[in-house]
């Protein structure tokens, strides 16, 4: 089986490139044929490397939208696709999904679309998330599935008729488990927050930084690993609610497993997700974990049994929820010990790997003219199976 990944960039590292890179690792060591095609070099082509994974650049995309560029990045991915003719292709994000799921269709490959989140999710700015609508349902015929990593992304996408049921599955992100000595022990004080985010729009630092400017006769320490346009704005910030010697910006880490380990909660204040992937590796460190409640936060954290959600911008809120863990270290470990048997019941990557090969099995086999019912029974059960050459 030959594969291709399509994602728009390689630096920062975010989730969509980590999905790809764990997957296209699994892949291969499978026995299966897989290539990258991403937008320049960086942490992500690096790490690829690393893992023995065979990687291309598509010179002209990113993620700015430019007609020259795009056209000519089309034309590249094109080419790529054309030379490599894979049973299948697979494109992650809004602008490697445009490009990738034209290209693809233009060569008569099959294509599956994972966006990671929708750029019209609620809490994206109006015009720009009515702009993005309209984009996804021109694009939808050209992909043969779309592949959403949580439940709430389906359901809006049906909701703004951007695709039908049918075209439409969820795979929950999963995360590979970590070794034992990554586990944290929440009950630990003073209390180490860590957040994992990039300093952009998408992210509320702020709502989370005037929640704990209130808690000031608490012990408390925060990190905040990520970097970002509007890291400096965050600086200035903190300085004036007159915590910067309770903050601690610690850039783009490597060791964010072992940053966790060190913690005691984990914290994400958002304005928009999809399923974030960092709240996965706060609940596999056995970590409670507040949230803002967006998109499909709910379905990873677990109000009141794994950490707790928080109203988007609710500062109030906020304030309440944090002194609650950085008071009572029983609590804490109590919702950290659930977090942790919610990841191994529900968001490892063992059960993400299977249920995404499902998907390109049944994708496979409708294009061999089996058509969705029989294809549903799987490879093993057709015996139509020898004409494809899966390897496991």
């Amino acid at each position: 089986m030959k594969v291709a990944f399509i994602v728009t960039r390689s630096d920062p590292i975010g989730g969509s490139q980590i999905h790809i890179r764990d997957l296209s690792q699994a892949l291969l060591t499978q026995g299966n044929d897989v290539t990258v095609l991403t937008g320049a070099e960086g942490t992500f082509t690096r790490q690829l490397t690393e893992r023995g994974v065979p990687w291309a650049v598509i010179s002209h995309m990113s993620r700015t939208i430019s007609g020259i560029d795009d056209c000519r990045a089309f034309f590249e991915v094109r080419r790529a696709l054309k030379a490599m003719r894979p049973d299948l292709v697979s494109a992650h994000c809004a602008k490697a999904g445009c490009l990738g799921r034209v290209a693809a269709s233009s060569l008569g490959l099959p294509v599956i679309y994972t966006p990671h989140y929708w750029s019209f999710t609620e809490g994206v700015p109006r015009k720009s998330a009515l702009l993005y609508r309209w984009g996804e349902r021109f694009l939808t015929p050209f992909g043969a599935r779309i592949i959403t990593v949580c439940e709430f992304d389906r359901q809006l996408a049906i909701r703004q008729r951007v695709a039908s049921r049918g075209k439409l599955v969820t795979v929950h992100n999963g995360m590979p488990d970590v070794p034992p000595e990554f586990r944290a022990k929440p009950e630990r004080s003073p209390v180490l927050l860590t957040m994992v985010a990039r300093f952009e729009p998408q992210k509320d630092h702020a709502s989370l930084l005037h929640a704990l400017a209130r808690l000031k006769q608490l012990p408390w320490q925060l990190d905040l690993i990520g970097e970002g346009p509007l890291l400096g704005r965050t600086q200035t910030l903190v300085s004036e609610l007159g915590v910067a010697d309770r903050v601690r910006f610690l850039g783009q880490r490597s060791d964010v497993p072992a940053r966790l380990a060190e913690s005691q909660v984990y914290v994400l204040s958002s304005n928009w997700e999809g399923f974030p992937r960092s709240i996965l590796e706060a609940m596999r460190a056995g970590l409670p974990v507040v949230a803002s409640d967006v998109a499909g936060v709910s379905e990873s954290v677990e109000d009141g049994v794994t950490g707790f959600v928080v109203p988007r911008g609710d500062r109030e809120t906020w304030r309440h929820r944090l002194e609650q863990l950085l008071t009572d270290p029983a609590l804490r470990a109590r919702l950290g010990t659930s977090g942790r048997v919610r990841y191994e019941q529900r968001f490892t990557f063992e059960r993400t790997l299977e249920q995404t090969l499902a998907v390109y099995r049944q994708v496979l086999l409708e294009r061999r003219g089996l058509g969705p019912a029989r294809a549903r029974m799987g490879a093993a059960s057709s015996p139509d199976a020898e004409v494809i050459t899966w390897r496991q």
